[in-house]
């Protein structure tokens, strides 16, 4: 049976949460392969709106075993405030239906404080974090010693943990001027903390290859989106993670030869969250029609997104770097009444013209877009579910933004609602 993965292909926030809940029908496992409560994905089910950070989009369905893998970061007590939340929302979530690798790094307080910490104390870069402790977290992780969820499981082992952990912490907080953390206390916290998360724990690795061998469906759910890659995408104004689809093999601890299928998200024009380059955005009247037609504001902070037209430079390199075979366009619909609309085609920098995002964050900051104008249409695309519904100027924008990026749509979304979907090829198709 045929398993995808779906990434972000522009900075993020491109609907890759209905999308998953979409697909999600067709599968009978969700997981997601990195990434922290840093990501939020809104869904729209019926009129009931499910905001979710940690939690795989497949857990508002039934039926569905949804799985947090390695390559995610954890606060434990951010996954059982959004449990309880949803919960709250009529939404079953147990350990049958859930499962958490035990191989996943905490995010602590001590992380979201650091973030905090580190943000402020910036004179002239900022990075525009969420603050979560997503970027501390890793980076203990990658420094090898961060708690994980398997320490949960050995309390006793814990306080000996917590001091490796806080010999790195406790100087970087001297030296930034800030009381150290008491370890006894942290103990305590996690102590407490552990008999709500354990019982979602599990060898993630061994359950994955056992539902790829009794050949279930397998969807994979990255996080923000390939120009937040920490190696691809625009740094230093990225993730602390990789966000491309080779990242869901270690993520969730299964074979690169697992994937059959990978399905970009993308949306009709473009959006961004924090700092950082954006060569398309609109800084006037159109970028906040956009803005207040797509009610863009963050999932997770409420912060306004930046708008734009359409970067095909941007998504195309995103494609050739994370081998996506397929987009799923969203927002089309944002784009209804415009007279002109717009398409990036390539970028002007230092008087040269080029068909890629440069890696030197300062020529990024120097990129000038090149346009194509394209003919708006009056008709509403909102809410179709198949071409019929789409007018001939609407048609247009779509093939041409095909040829710009290489890659086909292969599903169209026309609204919040799970069902305003245009299927034009099922990723799942053997």
């Amino acid at each position: 049976m045929a398993n995808v993965v779906v990434v972000g292909a522009q900075w993020g926030d491109e609907g890759k949460g209905k999308i998953v809940d979409w697909l999600s029908e067709r599968a009978s496992v969700v997981v997601r392969f990195q990434g922290g409560h840093n990501a939020g994905h809104t869904l729209v089910i019926d009129g009931e709106v499910y905001k979710l950070s940690l939690l795989p989009s497949g857990i508002v369905r039934k039926g569905k075993l949804s799985v947090i893998g390695n390559g995610v970061v954890i606060d434990p007590w951010a996954l059982l405030s959004e449990i309880d939340s949803l919960r709250g929302q009529g939404v079953e979530i147990t350990p049958t239906n859930l499962r958490v690798a035990f191989n996943a790094s905490l995010i602590l307080p001590l992380h979201s404080e650091l973030d905090g910490i580190r943000e402020d104390a910036k004179s002239g870069q900022r990075l525009g974090t969420t603050r979560r402790g997503i970027g501390p977290a890793y980076e203990d992780k990658v420094g090898r010693r961060a708690i994980r969820v398997c320490d949960l499981s050995d309390p006793d082992s814990l306080p000996a943990k917590v001091d490796n952990l806080l010999v790195h912490h406790n100087a970087l907080r001297r030296g930034l001027g800030q009381p150290e953390v008491d370890g006894a206390e942290l103990v305590d916290k996690l102590r407490s903390v552990a008999g709500e998360i354990l019982p979602f724990a599990s060898n993630v690795w061994r359950d994955l290859d056992e539902a790829r061998r009794a050949g279930y469906r397998i969807l994979f759910e990255g996080a923000q989106a390939a120009m937040l890659d920490i190696d691809h995408g625009t740094y230093p104004y990225v993730t602390s993670s990789n966000t491309l689809a080779g990242q869901a093999a270690a993520g969730a601890g299964i074979g690169v030869d697992a994937f059959d299928y990978v399905l970009g998200i993308t949306k009709a024009y473009t959006t961004r969250v924090g700092e950082g380059p954006f060569p398309t955005e609109l800084e006037d009247e159109v970028g906040r029609g956009l803005g207040e037609r797509g009610n863009e504001f963050g999932t997770v902070t409420a912060r306004p997104r930046r708008c734009g037209w359409f970067d095909a430079v941007m998504v195309r390199q995103a494609v050739r770097v994370g081998g996506i075979n397929g987009i799923a366009l969203t927002k089309l619909d944002v784009l209804d009444g415009m007279s002109e609309i717009k398409v990036c085609t390539r970028y002007r920098v230092d008087g040269m013209e080029v068909d890629y995002l440069p890696t030197e964050m300062s020529r990024q900051a120097r990129v000038e877009p090149v346009y194509e104008v394209f003919e708006g249409w009056s008709e509403s695309t909102q809410g179709a579910r198949s071409w019929a519904d789409l007018s001939a100027t609407a048609i247009k924008y779509i093939v041409r933004i095909e040829e710009l990026i290489g890659a086909p749509v292969a599903l169209l979304s026309t609204s919040p609602e799970r069902e305003d979907t245009v299927l034009v090829k099922d990723p799942f198709a053997d």
